[in-house]
Order: structure tokens, then C-alpha cells, then sequence
């Protein structure tokens, strides 16, 4: 004869369950900016977190893998909210310093990967970010210390995290406006674009909008690595002013500075 569970199993099974559905729900929001520092190796830190991990706020801050050296943050807080659905999860942010209204991104699980969606921002309405904050990522943003703003928007974008190396569909193009650097006496150098379309290889455009430094190239991803070639030169009458900076940030031929990566 079957002996039958005792009842305090049942109940301390249950007392369990709910006590850790419980601590999903008012998990702290600090939970979540450990996880996003050990991910991105503390280049990316949520400092002062608040709230829960499903609805929080907190210091965005860029740095290094050095813990002593300078970070630079955000003139602001972030906002988060994580909503599960039957897709994935559903992440809202919101910063009252670079955004215009809310972005939302889904995060949608895959066999053996992860699919990215963020939520169009249109050329109107993109992400905007102080330049300066790049300095806290280091060399070589630390030596050209860089001011102006950097704009952020999106197309159709989607990256997909598999088990070889990511793959990107879509658009994305950062622009860099009213560009100055302590390189160079001139202010600003200029303003820039950055475009990068997804497909099978992915591509790289840089483009000059404005300015007296004027910068061009182009790259591709293979297998996960970025290959670039571009030139800078100066605007005719500003060599003398453009000189050192053009000494610094790539190999020199003749009026050129020759950019490459990879």
C-alpha cells in the first residue's frame, strides 16, 4: 500500500515556491547592475542603483577593466523597466538627458542565442550623449578628449547573439556634431557620421558632414572582426591648426593621415 506524502511536505514545498516568487518580484535593483557589470567586465556600471530589478533607476557610468582609473557618467539618471511576455522580456529605458520619451528593446530567447530588437529612433528623436563620456573608456579617447555630442539612431535593427559570432540586420548611424578635441586649436574640427549596415557582412561608412578636418573610409566585419581603411586631411587653410591631430591619430602621407583597424 502506497504511503501517502505527508502534509507538511506539501507545505513547506509551497511556503518555498512563494517565498522564492517573492524574491523575484522585490529582487534589489542592485542584483541587476552587478549582472551588467560583470557582463560588459565593468566597462558599463549601474552606480546608486534603486528600486527592484524589474523597475529601478541608477548612474550610468563608462570605464575601463581598471578599477582605479576615472569613470566618466551620464548628466543623469537612467530608468528601467523589465516586463516578461510570451516572446522574451521587454526592457523600457528612459533619461531625461538623452532621450525623448521612452526606448523600448526586446530580448527575445533563441535556440542557443538571443535576438535584440530595439524600438526605431528616427533621426528626429535619436539617443544623444555627451562626447566626453567616451574619455572614461580610455586610451584613445582619454588623449583626444573630445567634446561635442553624439547622436544615436536606429532602422530596423536586430542583432542576433548565436553561438558563433553576432549577426546584425538594419541600420545604425552615430553622428558626432560640433566635434572639438585638445588636439587642435581649431573648434570645433568638425561634424561626422558614422554608418553601419547589417547583412551578411556587415558595413562601415565614415563621412564628413561639416568642418575643417575632413575624414572619410569604410570597413567590414569578418568573422566578428572589424577591418577599416580611411584617410583625414585638412580643409585648405587650416593645415597649420590640424597638424598635430593629424600627426596623432594616424600614419601621415604627405597631407594625409592614413586610418586603419584590424
Amino acid at each position: 500500500m502506497r504511503r501517502s506524502t505527508p502534509p507538511w511536505i506539501w507545505a513547506w514545498l509551497g511556503a518555498m515556491a512563494g517565498l522564492l516568487l517573492a524574491v523575484a518580484v522585490v529582487a534589489p535593483a542592485h542584483w541587476l547592475a552587478y549582472g551588467i557589470g560583470q557582463l560588459t567586465t565593468q566597462r558599463l556600471q549601474l552606480q546608486s542603483a534603486q528600486g527592484t530589478v524589474w523597475n529601478g533607476r541608477a548612474q550610468l557610468t563608462l570605464g575601463s577593466e581598471d578599477p582605479l582609473a576615472p569613470r566618466t557618467a551620464l548628466p543623469g539618471e537612467v530608468m528601467w523597466q523589465l516586463q516578461p511576455h510570451w516572446q522574451g522580456l521587454r526592457v523600457r529605458l528612459s533619461a531625461p538627458c538623452c532621450l525623448d520619451g521612452t526606448w523600448t528593446w526586446d530580448l527575445q530567447p533563441r535556440w542557443l542565442g538571443l535576438q535584440i530588437l530595439p524600438e526605431d529612433r528616427d533621426a528626429q528623436h535619436p539617443l544623444r550623449l555627451p562626447s566626453a563620456l567616451l574619455i572614461g573608456l580610455g586610451t584613445p579617447w582619454n588623449t583626444l578628449q573630445l567634446e561635442g555630442t553624439l547622436t544615436l539612431s536606429t532602422q530596423a535593427l536586430l542583432l542576433d547573439l548565436g553561438q558563433d559570432h553576432p549577426k546584425l540586420q538594419g541600420q545604425l548611424q552615430l553622428q558626432a556634431l560640433a566635434m572639438s578635441t585638445a588636439l587642435s586649436p581649431l573648434r570645433p574640427v568638425g561634424s561626422y557620421a558614422v554608418t553601419l549596415e547589417g547583412g551578411l557582412t556587415p558595413t562601415l561608412a565614415l563621412r564628413t558632414l561639416e568642418g575643417g578636418l575632413q575624414l572619410q573610409g569604410t570597413g567590414r566585419w569578418r568573422q566578428g572582426q572589424l577591418q577599416f581603411t580611411g584617410d583625414a586631411q585638412a580643409a585648405p587653410g587650416q593645415e597649420e591648426a590640424l597638424a598635430n591631430l593629424l600627426n596623432i591619430i594616424g600614419r601621415r602621407s604627405g597631407a594625409r593621415s592614413i586610418l586603419q583597424v584590424g
